[in-house]
């Protein structure tokens, strides 16, 4: 899968001279937390909810209600925004830029094409676009996990007991923990009775566990 295929496109910008309070006002707006800034179609820096926090006064500040607005609109983007911006291309895969982002240690890489601003991808989006697919999140069924199944030979045998029950696998995955012996792996399976296939595996040698979902 590509960044493309996830990244939002309806990315909002900012130029660098938009003043704290303006900046605080369009993340409001929109219900984000990140704002790029662009000056003359080029990125220049981003800012954050968090950038905004750490630049606005102090609760405690003796500063009268008139002088805090007056610094907050006085005040740009531009003295506060993180100007080596961590970016990727539309064109690079998912698992290329999680590694961008969790090496840089930040929760969005901002998506540049030819020097433009093309999209941003979250930490959320990885989640809901990638992650919940993946486990079948809010998909009906049943979650089975196979103890040792996660090798060639046991998953040819396991989906020869799907088959032979004429059920249909929603999704499926391995799980390969540190330093574990053995990778196990997780089959979803479009029924909620799945006594049949347990029995199957069971008669195999196979330890299995119904999962939460």
């Amino acid at each position: 899968m590509y960044i493309r295929d996830i990244m939002a496109t309806n990315v909002v910008t900012i130029p660098s001279s938009t003043g704290l309070a303006d900046a605080r006002r369009i993340m409001e707006a929109h219900h984000i937390r990140r704002l790029p800034v662009v000056d003359k179609g080029k990125l220049v820096g981003i800012v954050t909810g968090g950038n905004l926090e750490k630049a606005s006064p102090s609760k405690a500040t003796s500063l009268s209600v008139w002088e805090l607005s007056y610094l907050l609109e006085k005040t740009t983007v531009k003295e506060i925004m993180k100007r080596d911006v961590i970016t990727t291309s539309p064109d690079a895969t998912v698992e290329e830029s999680v590694v961008l982002a969790q090496s840089n240690k930040v929760g969005c890489v901002v998506v540049v094409e030819e020097g433009r601003v093309v999209g941003m991808i979250t930490t959320n989006d990885i989640f809901y676009k990638i992650v919940n697919p993946i486990l079948g999140l809010g998909e009906p069924g049943a979650r089975v996990e196979i103890k040792g199944g996660g090798n060639a030979k046991s998953m040819e045998e396991i989906i020869s007991a799907i088959n032979k029950l004429g059920l249909n696998i929603v999704t499926c995955h391995i799980i390969a923990l540190p330093e574990a012996p053995q990778k196990d792996i997780v089959v979803h399976l479009d029924t909620e009775d799945v006594s049949q296939f347990v029995a199957a595996l069971e008669g195999k040698g196979y330890k299995l566990s119904v999962r939460r979902r």
